[in-house]
């Protein structure tokens, strides 16, 4: 089963673009815990496959089995600004996340744990 997840087309074709140039199988997302609010997201470029498989348009964007209850519901975006641009996750399960944007709590409820880090 494909995880819940919404990949602009931006997105897809910036992802792609990376892909391409680094002669990848695809890109993998992992949450992991640190940061000053808790969790992270961590991008990895894979040669082969890893975690639970998302089609591209060209290539595949993996999710890390351990962290896809936790994006669930999540839409990919990648905006630009004044400032330049960025591959954005507008997640649901985000509590709260820090000033600088790289890290995040995530929402205590039923469907969304703590993934056992205290």
């Amino acid at each position: 089963m494909e995880p819940k997840i919404e990949i602009t087309k931006e997105a897809d074709a910036h992802l792609c673009s990376i892909i391409e140039r680094e002669k990848a199988e695809g890109v993998l997302l992992s949450v992991k815990g640190g940061g000053c609010a808790g969790f992270s997201y961590d991008w990895k470029v894979v040669h082969e496959p890893s975690g639970e498989a998302i089609p591209l348009s060209k290539g595949t964007l993996y999710i890390d089995p351990l962290a896809v209850m936790y994006v669930i519901g999540t839409v990919l975006e990648y905006k630009q600004d004044l400032f330049g641009t960025i591959l954005s996750l507008d997640n649901p399960n985000v509590a709260s996340a820090c000033g600088c944007g790289e890290s995040f709590s995530l929402k205590e409820n039923d469907s969304v744990g703590r993934m056992g880090w205290d």
